[in-house]
């Protein structure tokens, strides 16, 4: 939960509380009925925030993924056939083929989106593979070009 969500109930809750104690004992100042409601509060919303973030352990559920620049496709080649060569490496999210914009033919490159434990794995295999009749170009899609043209 957000602290102002947990800080706006916590208030929420104390006024109540200190309402609830100014009614049912009459003899309590309303400060202490306030700092007895806020600290019963607090103490409530520790208790189940804690319950609920120890339910869900952190990371779990967490798939990681990296973007792939996949270069030198075949023009034939659409989103399918890609997912299927890649599927072969590990899990595949997205594919992306990148279209001219103005005749919507394909321009020869695109992006993959994979798990995170797999894609280095897809690039090597990948990098420099034969795949209709043209050499593919593979490799992280945010890094530099970390060798000279080939």
């Amino acid at each position: 939960m957000r602290p102002t969500i947990c800080l706006l109930i916590t208030a929420i809750l104390a006024i109540g509380g200190s309402l609830l104690l100014d009614i049912s004992n009459p003899t309590l100042s309303t400060a202490y009925s306030f700092a007895l409601g806020s600290i019963t509060t607090g103490v409530v919303l520790t208790l189940i925030v804690t319950r609920l973030q120890s339910s869900y352990p952190s990371g779990a559920g967490v798939v990681h993924s990296k973007t792939i620049y996949v270069g030198n496709l075949p023009y034939r080649a659409n989103e399918a056939d890609v997912k299927e060569l890649f599927s072969q490496h590990g899990e595949v999210f997205a594919v992306r083929l990148m279209k001219d914009k103005r005749t919507g033919k394909r321009r020869g490159f695109g992006f993959v989106v994979m798990a995170a434990e797999q894609a280095p794995t897809a690039i090597e295999n990948l990098n420099n593979s034969e795949y209709g009749d043209r050499t593919l170009k593979v490799r992280e899609a945010n890094d530099p070009r970390k060798t000279a043209r080939a």
